[in-house]
């Protein structure tokens, strides 16, 4: 499967989350993405690729924790 380069918008829909996160994210540097334009433009469009937000969602993910009874505590 091709690791598709996705618009803020298209990025958003995918962690079911509005632009502006995404556009946090980014701003933050909390997840990976690209800058189109001129080398060292710090305006333009930004993709972000499908494999960056599949890291991002592993990064935060938190595994349930079991008792000894084997129930969801």
């Amino acid at each position: 499967m091709p690791d598709r380069p996705l618009t803020v918008a298209q990025a958003a829909e995918q962690l079911g989350t509005g632009e502006r996160f995404v556009r946090r994210l980014v701003a933050e540097r909390r997840i990976e993405f690209v800058r189109l334009g001129p080398p060292g433009s710090t305006r333009g469009p930004i993709r972000i690729r499908e494999s960056a937000i599949a890291a991002f969602l592993a990064a935060g993910r938190v595994e349930a924790v079991t008792s000894r009874r084997g129930r969801v505590a």
